[in-house]
């Protein structure tokens, strides 16, 4: 799955295809499926398949960073208010109509796919004779896959539709609303037995695929969000104890082509350019260089994101330019490469969706205010160059720890999740001017399909 095979996974797309008239979905080829799904080989394929759905304009190539980050305090829709720039700056100040917000329902749809590709391989491997130690590995790495799909759905949509299993188009069945709480359920059955049956690693051009260590992340950032911190805090310290993570001795040495996949990172979605079709479109979305031709950039840091970097924090110079910053083109983001102009959705870099630092300040919010808290806070406050905090630093523990969880893991898709789930979404957003909503709108096709559907709260 690294960048020696990413191409791969073009071919393995046409597997799996979204329907144009039904969220639930199933592949397009169902007229050789019987003929296909027979190998390890065929589910090789198939699973790749699924690591595809992460390349979508839907998922982290766009729509996850605008659900993410830009429709939090960290980032804006940029300067550009036209045409693409004006439906994120639209999205951004929550004023975006369920019937045109065509990104938000690329979001919706996208995730999708990948669960459909997902469900596929889950449904039929038990089928396959092969290796069992393959058929395990891929079986876990497509229930993480879905989870992953399933907990951006369920974070910024709340009640969505839950299939786990294959569908065919002629099935015509309507599946239900789920409340949130219920999708979480499931998750954490499937992310269970994916940390069971994943390795620990991989070596060569397996590299990327998902592992125990990215099971186990995934399950205990659901167990924090579903409330349970006695059950996040076990898998945390199993992660810690036992899978052979550590924080690079130096921020910036997360960051760049070369550092990919490292040994502080989780789980990365692996892109690669080169006219592949596996680049990325946002290396050139955040970055200062398309002031030459729109005016703007798009995911632009905020005067407050900039604000909450603490003096000497050597993370400021390694994410963003900050205002006056020596690059002198006003505030953007630095961590993806983007000082360098690509082809359109062309660039080389991975985004990193799970990493250690991100384990540790999760353990410091299972276990609460402590002298154990603090003492996985300073941690990563060590490698950022700063002093250690205590009970003793002014304001409360929630807040030290969401401040710390801004700034070290900023641009990565985790502030709006912790605003929902510190329960600070609302306040700080009125601290902008925004009246914010905490989900987002049900994609109004959707509920024109389905009748049933009601839509969450404008």
């Amino acid at each position: 799955m690294n960048k020696k095979i990413a191409f791969a996974i073009v071919l393995s797309s046409i597997l799996s295809a979204c329907s144009d008239d039904f969220t639930d979905l199933s592949p397009i080829s169902q007229r050789n499926v019987n003929e296909f799904y027979r190998d390890g080989s065929d589910m090789i394929t198939a699973v790749n398949a699924a690591y595809k759905g992460l390349h979508l304009t839907g998922t982290y190539n766009q729509s996850y960073w605008i659900l993410n980050e830009m429709r939090s305090d960290n980032t804006d829709g940029g300067a550009d208010n036209t045409g693409l720039g004006a439906n994120m700056n639209i999205i951004d100040n929550f004023n975006e109509n369920a019937a045109t917000a065509e990104l938000i329902t690329a979001a919706y749809l996208d995730s999708y796919v990948g669960i459909s590709r997902a469900n596929l391989v889950i449904s039929r491997i038990d089928g396959v004779t092969m290796d069992e130690a393959l058929k395990n590995r891929i079986k876990g790495e497509a229930l993480f896959l879905r989870s992953l799909y399933y907990y951006n759905l369920a974070v910024n949509f709340g009640r969505v539709p839950l299939v786990i299993s294959e569908i065919s188009v002629a099935e015509g069945r309507t599946y239900p609303q789920t409340p949130a709480a219920d999708i979480y359920k499931q998750l954490i059955t499937d992310l269970v037995q994916a940390e069971t049956i994943l390795p620990l690693r991989y070596t060569g051009s397996d590299v990327g695929r998902a592992t125990k260590g990215a099971a186990a992340t995934l399950l205990a950032k659901i167990y924090l969000t579903s409330g349970d911190k006695t059950s996040a805090a076990t898998v945390l310290r199993r992660i810690i104890g036992s899978y052979g993570y550590s924080l690079l001795p130096n921020y910036g040495s997360l960051w760049g082509l070369a550092n990919e996949n490292n040994a502080e990172s989780i789980f990365e979605v692996q892109f690669k350019g080169g006219g592949t079709n596996t680049g990325n479109a946002f290396t050139n979305n955040f970055s200062a260089l398309l002031i030459q031709s729109t005016g703007g950039y798009k995911n632009r840091p905020t005067p407050e994101m900039e604000a909450a970097y603490e003096p000497n924090d050597k993370r400021l110079a390694a994410s963003m330019n900050p205002l006056n910053g020596p690059l002198n083109a006003g505030r953007f983001i630095l961590k993806y490469g983007t000082t360098t102009a690509y082809n359109e959705g062309d660039a080389d870099y991975n985004f990193i969706v799970l990493r250690y630092a991100d384990v540790l300040l999760m353990l410091a919010e299972a276990v609460g205010e402590s002298d154990e808290a603090y003492g996985l806070i300073n941690q990563v406050r060590t490698r950022a160059g700063l002093g250690p905090i205590s009970s003793l630093t002014p304001g409360t523990f929630d807040d030290k720890l969401l401040r710390e969880r801004r700034v070290e893991l900023a641009f990565e898709n985790h502030r709006w999740p912790d605003l929902l789930r510190f329960g600070k979404a609302k306040e700080l957003m009125a601290a902008q001017g925004k009246n914010a909503r905490l989900l987002f709108l049900i994609p109004q096709r959707e509920l024109d399909i389905n009748t049933s559907y009601t839509q969450n709260p404008q």
